[in-house]
């Protein structure tokens, strides 16, 4: 009996060890599932944080060395300009953090993950010339965050102003000049009686005339000392990107609202980074960068020729505001003009009349001969001041008349220095301009580094959001989405 009762109580307690054991296997095995896809997700979360990472790590050297900028270039040096090819890097480097070390590989081990990359996709980009470079300046605007440039700036924007409240940049004297000029050519003197007894036309020569003919020859070619020291670099610039078909992204961070102190720190960032006269560069195409910037020709010479017509039309303005309120100078000119009709009367009676007329064109001449002087002074390194004084007067009145020899440089003791007109110039250039014409700049010189041959700014990547999908050997996949930039 107690046999009996021994065997039933053994069966008794193996149906339920064994019903036991089956929950407790079925809660373990259950945890440890839930244990390997919690592993999974975060293990695809690491790898999307490397891999991503990684494709940022790839960021263009030259294009950080020379300008401060972390871009990824998606043509690798290759020349085949795709998102294609970085969607490449990152599967190759999601795949690798999937894969089993080398020891696990080659002894044929498995991990109780089992991952593997099925598909990672780059769903959403930005370039550097979205929204017409709002991402380039974003770049340019985060590496001069920490630049103090406040009093450097303020001090090109108060010359811009002054430039333009004057109305330095707007008159133009040549052509009032001019109109002078015709009105002493309309001027009608009385006839004489020539040796054979005819009436005869009497004309004079306005001495202004042959001083103002001058700047015919260009004004670059009247103020330059050495011709032989302008730079003679020449592009074509259909090759670069402000004059072709942009890439563009899906956008993702590429709004722009210029504001005036970022102003400040983009004309900053052009000043600290690129070349112009008197300061080139062994690193630029162009020698004369920043005159690029503003004029866009195709060479050196053209845009500094331009900027030194800008240069003369300011001086000009300039220079007849100061000179026309001077009683000391024009009585000067009026007292020489005088005293030659004076001579003259007795030949030609009434030309006294043109008296006004003469001693004004002659002043306009007086401008023009200085403003060449300026000219002349700026390239050679030396300083004029905005508007003039009796102290800062540069040519005499007798001077005038032969100024192309006293073209040898020198300084007018305080003012500005070419740099700083030429970066009043800069300041009130379109920024969409500056921009554009910025990104030619960065093309052409990371394209003399090596392997950057074909460098195209507009393929660099700046932000990008990709999805990757991760796939297990247990049934179980994994999708994951994420941006990642320089600044996000």
């Amino acid at each position: 009996m107690r046999s009996q009762i021994k065997t039933g109580c053994n069966g008794y307690m193996t149906v339920f060890l064994a019903m036991s054991m089956t929950i407790i296997l079925s809660l373990i095995l259950t945890l440890f599932s839930g244990a390997r896809i919690g592993a999974v997700k975060m293990k695809t979360e690491c790898i999307m944080d490397i891999g991503m990472n990684s494709v940022l790590a790839e960021y263009s050297r030259a294009l950080y060395e020379q300008y401060g900028l972390l871009m990824v270039d998606t043509s690798y040096g290759t020349g085949s300009h795709t998102i294609v090819n970085t969607e490449e890097h990152l599967r190759h480097y999601i795949q690798k953090n999937c894969d089993r070390g080398t020891v696990g590989g080659l002894l044929g081990y498995q991990t109780i993950l089992s991952m593997r990359c099925e598909d990672a996709r780059i769903t959403g980009s930005s370039f550097a010339m979205d929204n017409n470079g709002a991402v380039l300046n974003r770049q340019i605007l985060s590496y001069m965050g920490s630049q103090s440039v406040d009093s450097m700036m303020e001090e090109v924007a108060e010359n811009a102003d002054t430039i333009v409240e004057e109305g330095f940049d707007t008159t133009d004297i040549e052509a009032e000049a001019d109109a002078v000029s015709e009105e002493i050519e309309a001027f009608e003197l009385p006839t004489v009686t020539n040796d054979e007894g005819e009436e005869e036309e009497i004309s004079i020569a306005n001495p202004a005339d042959g001083i103002r003919v001058q700047k015919r020859a260009g004004i670059l070619n009247l103020a330059i000392g050495d011709k032989d020291r302008v730079s003679r670099a020449v592009i074509d610039s259909s090759e670069y990107v402000s004059h072709r078909q942009q890439n563009h992204g899906t956008g993702l961070s590429d709004n722009q609202e210029i504001s005036l102190k970022e102003k400040f720190l983009l004309d900053a960032y052009y000043y600290l980074k690129c070349s112009r006269y008197g300061n080139e560069l062994e690193k630029s195409a162009l020698k004369y960068q920043l005159e690029y910037m503003i004029y866009g020709q195709d060479s050196d010479w053209e845009n500094l020729e331009k900027f030194t017509e800008y240069l003369f039309f300011v001086r000009e303005a300039a220079n007849a505001a100061y000179l026309f309120s001077c009683e000391a100078k024009k009585s000067e000119v009026k007292t020489y003009v005088d005293t030659v009709l004076l001579a003259l009367s007795v030949i030609v009676p009434g030309i006294d009349e043109l008296s006004g007329l003469l001693t004004t064109s002659l002043l306009f001449a007086w401008t023009m001969a200085e403003s060449v002087k300026d000219v002349n002074i700026l390239l050679d390194g030396g300083r004029v001041p905005l508007i003039k004084s009796d102290s800062t007067w540069q040519l005499d009145f007798f001077e005038m008349f032969v100024f192309t020899s006293f073209l040898n440089g020198g300084d007018c003791g305080e003012g500005l220095r070419y740099d700083q007109y030429l970066m009043s110039r800069l300041f009130v250039t379109d920024t969409q301009v500056k921009t554009q014409r910025l990104a030619d700049i960065i093309e052409m010189d990371i394209r003399k580094t090596a392997g950057n041959e074909k460098f195209m700014i507009d393929h660099c990547l700046d932000i990008f959001r990709a999805e990757v999908k991760i796939g297990t050997k247990f049934a179980y996949d994994c999708k994951i989405e994420r941006v990642y930039g320089y600044e996000e």
